[in-house]
């Protein structure tokens, strides 16, 4: 009944306020606006944003660009699907242009009959779509000490969710025949560093996909045009792009990007490996770290969850620092192993406040708090960080990460 009653008095103030807007003729803009006094612009081959949006992937500061990242704008998005130009990127040789009529894949090593397939091969496959989120282990790294990511976009950009079109992988393992005694698929890419990573043949045989399409179109170069991996709720590197090789092995090839990178150290100085799963995670991204309200009144927190063992089934929030928590309205329909949106109206008082979000999925695993990873895991590792983000609001309505 709260909830019903807060979001009519929104509705009211909100309609009241573009009245006002409307009458009051507001300010001139830079960009011209069309009415139905003059004739807009053509059809055009391919749709732009208006003019009037200004959204834009952040960048990781890097000597080499090649080897770098960028961060999609959380913040600035609504719904789960993050559109494709604004995909988060990580890569570790640049991004290699392919001609799709000459790409090959290769899928050999234990196999009964080694095969290649063109592009032209796997698109008369038997296909899936699939809603799927996408995270790089280094997401929020920064979250493991006292740093300073000021937003969403810089402390939790390394994720997104498409829609991802494809050949499941077992389709292709199963054309192959799996010899007895294979346990392990390598994958391949084909960029400069040749990316390779061992992936379990259990899973190889579950869920992946050879995708070639994201988001109803062909995949972009950047995430991996022709032929990529789309491994469910796994660490982002595993995602193989550019997709040249699956090799049917015995065992893991210990490669490079699943030894010296991509473990994590633990307190008594081992190391953890193939720490694959993404766990539960979620993050509020308004009112959030950049932002500053108005004024006091009605707002809507809102923001993301996710988790890699399956669906979100509950994200509370907290305005008091965790001293009482309240269940958020999730968005429907909710897939499994993708982006959950989370949405609490929520009347703010013109005090200091500090939000919060956990989540919970369906295998009943609940997000932890930073000092509860911390006390498990050290802060010797910069993967797999998961833990509870607190946003702090001042009384002048900015918003800034607690830890800035």
């Amino acid at each position: 009944m709260e909830e019903a009653s807060n979001r009519r008095k929104f509705l009211s103030v909100s309609a009241l306020a573009g009245v006002l807007s409307a009458c009051g003729g507001g300010k001139e803009t830079a960009v011209e606006d069309e009415g139905p006094s003059r004739l807009g612009r053509p059809v055009s081959a391919y749709g732009e944003r208006s003019a009037h949006v200004k959204l834009a992937r952040a960048f990781r500061d890097s000597a080499n660009p090649e080897a770098a990242a960028s961060f999609t704008p959380l913040q600035d998005l609504d719904g789960i699907i993050t559109p494709a130009s604004l995909h988060f990127e990580r890569h570790h040789a640049g991004v290699p242009q392919i001609d799709p009529e000459k790409h090959e894949l290769l899928l050999h090593g234990m196999v009964d009959r080694p095969l290649m397939f063109t592009l032209a091969d796997l698109r008369r496959l038997p296909s899936e779509s699939h809603v799927y989120f996408i995270e790089c282990s280094g997401n929020s790294g920064g979250e493991w000490g006292a740093k300073t990511t000021p937003d969403p976009q810089r402390g939790f950009g390394l994720a997104s969710c498409s829609e991802w079109t494809g050949v499941p992988l077992r389709t292709l393992l199963e054309e192959a025949g799996v010899k007895p005694g294979a346990s392990w698929v390598i994958a391949e890419g084909n960029d400069a560093c040749r990316m390779m990573r061992s992936i379990p043949m259990a899973k190889a045989m579950d869920d992946i996909l050879v995708a070639y399409s994201q988001n109803g179109e062909p995949l972009r170069p950047e995430q991996g045009f022709p032929l990529r991996l789309v491994v469910p709720g796994w660490e982002g590197n595993i995602n193989v792009k550019w997709l040249r090789v699956l090799k049917v092995a015995d065992q893991p090839y210990m490669a490079k990007d699943e030894t010296s990178k991509y473990t994590d150290l633990m307190p008594d100085g081992k190391a953890r490996i193939f720490t694959f799963v993404m766990e539960a995670k979620s993050i509020i991204t308004f009112p959030a770290g950049g932002r500053k309200l108005s004024g006091p009144g009605l707002y809507e927190i809102t923001g993301l969850a996710w988790s890699g063992r399956g669906r979100i089934e509950k994200v509370e929030v907290s305005t008091d620092g965790g001293k009482s928590w309240t269940a958020a309205r999730l968005q429907e329909p909710r897939h499994r192993i993708a982006f959950t949106r989370f949405r609490l109206p929520w009347r703010w008082d013109g005090g200091e406040a500090m939000l919060q979000s956990r989540c919970t999925d369906e295998s009943g695993y609940v997000q932890p708090s930073k000092e509860e990873l911390v006390a498990a895991r050290g802060t010797g590792s910069n993967y797999h960080f998961n833990g509870i983000k607190p946003w702090k609001i001042s009384a002048d309505g900015s918003v800034t990460n607690v830890d800035a």
